[in-house]
């Protein structure tokens, strides 16, 4: 049987966007491009490259499915609007924020923001990863009450929304038995300058009070933090493979963000019984239900008392919970199955 055509817009090709290619090529067969839309150079080359694109393959589909809301998303909203095609944006978290306190989010930017807001407005449905880029608000950064998603940074948005939730590879995603884990042993994966916003400063504080436990800290081989104590490792850029044996080797991990779109790494390291720790931000909590531990405040002295209280834990309980918890709740096939009604509807 012959599928379906579907154009897939993407702003670049990233590890979760190659999952989402794997769960759709099922179903669809894709007609992407791959434009680098993080270089503000080639901007204006890549709206008419994507123009050009979009003329020639309009005409082969019914739907669009765009990731992240942005400049790439403009255009295919646009054009897909007016061909009468159906426009469906996955919204993923930087493209729902303006953090000026962190210097975070692509709201910020008042030429994106203005993208961003056409491309909602146009299209025929959003589909959140998490119901926190809608709209949610809390005191974890500061005192203050801090509010975010898309229907409070941007205004006249009235398309209709569904949340489908991320979907991870349970399959691959495992603990490693045959590495040895050891105990008090922290891990937290985060991406070029991510330092800030995933809380990295916070961990670099506390780990002086711990000298005995390892901090780990994938992704990265530098951060910009004077006196990096001597148990924080700074492990560089991983593969997948060896990213799963470092989880294999670790007992906690740790997602203090202070915004969080979803939080695909820390499901990756719950399958992998990692115990999660993790700020009281957007949709984090409800991730890890009861398997792990939630700091509410960005205190370190907060977070001193709540590691020091961790060996009164059930320390394998909450190993086996962490990885029931993502097997019952975020799996590609369930993003599959949710993610194809809503294109083929």
């Amino acid at each position: 049987m012959k599928k379906e055509k579907l154009i897939f817009i993407y702003p670049s090709l990233l590890t979760f966007i190659k999952t989402e290619i794997y769960i759709l090529s099922d179903n669809f067969d894709l007609i992407s491009i791959n434009q680098k839309w993080s270089n503000k150079f080639l901007l204006p080359l890549n709206f008419v490259v994507q123009f050009f694109f979009l003329l020639f393959n309009l005409h082969k589909v019914n739907s669009i499915l765009i990731s992240f809301g942005g400049y790439s998303s403009f255009l295919p909203a646009l054009l897909g609007n007016i061909f009468g095609k159906k426009v469906v944006i996955v919204v993923h978290g930087t493209d729902c924020v303006s953090f000026p306190e962190i210097n975070y989010g692509n709201l910020r930017n008042p030429l994106m923001k203005f993208f961003t807001q056409k491309s909602y407005q146009l299209a025929s449905l959003i589909l959140p990863v998490s119901k926190s880029l809608v709209y949610t608000e809390n005191s974890y950064f500061s005192s203050n009450i801090l509010k975010f998603g898309y229907t409070h940074h941007l205004s006249n948005i009235n398309t209709p929304h569904k949340v489908i939730h991320n979907g991870i590879n349970i399959n691959y995603w495992q603990r490693d038995t045959l590495i040895d884990r050891d105990k008090n042993s922290f891990i937290t994966a985060l991406g070029k300058n991510q330092t800030i916003i995933k809380g990295v400063d916070l961990i670099v504080q506390v780990a002086n009070n711990f000298p005995d436990y390892n901090f780990y800290i994938a992704g990265v081989d530098k951060i910009n933090i004077s006196n990096i104590p001597k148990n924080i490792f700074l492990v560089g850029r991983l593969s997948a493979d060896d990213l799963k044996k470092l989880y294999s080797k670790t007992q906690f991990y740790l997602q203090l963000s202070n915004s969080e779109g979803f939080g695909v790494a820390l499901c990756e390291a719950m399958l992998c019984e990692c115990i999660p720790i993790v700020s009281n931000v957007n949709f984090l909590p409800n991730i890890i239900g009861d398997a792990g531990f939630v700091l509410n405040s960005r205190d370190p002295l907060i977070l001193t008392e709540l590691i020091r209280n961790l060996a009164n834990s059930n320390i394998s309980e909450l190993e086996k919970k962490s990885r029931l918890r993502i097997t019952e709740n975020f799996t590609t096939q369930m993003r599959k199955e949710k993610l194809i009604k809503e294109l083929k509807s």
